[in-house]
């Protein structure tokens, strides 16, 4: 039984690691700002990353995989990693992880429209109310009510924009990867070894594609100076490092694995728990009052999404 739900059990994990995720890289992108955290954290990941497939399959990088294999994941890298964590992280700053997270529960829906379009994944009736619920989830957190009875948002529109785009560049993503994933489980010649590792070497795939793509932002933007000082901050990059740990390595790791033994909705639905799960450790770490209301819109979102798959 428990092997019937073993991508269930590795999503559960992924929340839980990328709720520690998002709350090490709002502090460190608040101390060495968020580009720095992108590229350092990517960084990290690669040497972990790097070792840990060097004393499992004998090889620092991705064994056999082909260009198909490459350009799939290279591209999942650029829409998962550059654009949609260069938004996410940005997010951060302006709207909070707590917010930035709740909006990220639009990313399942995202990426089973996107699994159906690419993957010829099934999408239930239910689709449009989970959605509708979702929606209606966030409105309720991020909308504010004033005395006279107009609503407004409760949120940086810039923060929210960015939030969406972090949504957007996960969801599909996620599917790029597991599209990248399918080519790499059929290379001819693959050891099983190197096959069940697929998901890690997968994820370093998209961690190089990042890393290029992150050096390319801060070389044109001419802001290579903040390299310098992010590596002077001990606090930000300590923090950098488990975030690195938690996220990239562990978190998107496991998140591939998750989507090739479960569902990608199903999976994703797991992983989209986050902005619950982050309430607890955010009022006990940053000392910030939660509403009711924005308690109940997280959960609300959160159900939705699951009733985005239901059949």
């Amino acid at each position: 039984m428990a092997n019937n739900y073993f991508g269930e059990l590795i999503a559960l994990a992924v929340a839980v690691s990328w709720t520690f995720t998002a709350l090490f890289f709002e502090y460190a992108g608040k101390r060495i700002g968020s580009l720095a955290v992108n590229l350092f954290r990517l960084l990290f990941a690669f040497v972990l990353l790097g070792g840990m497939l060097f004393f499992t399959t004998g090889s620092f990088m991705p064994v056999g995989a082909d260009s198909q294999t490459w350009f799939w994941m290279s591209l999942s890298g650029f829409v998962g990693f550059v654009f949609g964590d260069f938004c996410l992280f940005y997010s951060y700053l302006l709207i909070t992880a707590r917010f930035s997270q709740l909006i990220m529960t639009l990313a399942p829906p995202i990426a089973a429209v996107s699994g159906l379009l690419m993957l010829d994944e099934k999408l239930s009736t239910m689709g449009i109310i989970g959605m509708v619920v979702t929606l209606t989830g966030i409105a309720i957190s991020i909308f504010k009510r004033n005395g006279n009875g107009s609503v407004k948002l409760n949120l940086s529109l810039r923060g929210l924009l960015f939030a969406l785009g972090g949504a957007l560049g996960q969801g599909l993503g996620i599917v790029l990867s597991k599209k990248g994933m399918l080519y790499y489980g059929n290379v001819e010649g693959l050891s099983q070894n190197a096959i069940d590792y697929i998901p890690f070497a997968a994820t370093q795939m998209r961690i190089i594609t990042g890393i290029v793509g992150f050096v390319l932002i801060i070389l044109f933007s001419r802001r290579t100076t903040l390299i310098k000082s992010a590596i002077q901050d001990k606090k930000g990059m300590g923090a950098t490092f488990l975030g690195a740990i938690f996220g990239p390595f562990v978190g998107v790791s496991l998140s591939l694995m998750a989507v090739m033994y479960a569902n990608t909705g199903v999976a994703s639905t797991i992983m989209a728990t986050v902005p619950i799960m982050i309430i607890v450790p955010y009022i006990i770490i940053y000392k910030k009052r939660v509403t009711l209301v924005e308690v109940v819109g997280a959960v609300i979102s959160v159900i939705g999404v699951s009733l985005f798959f239901v059949k």
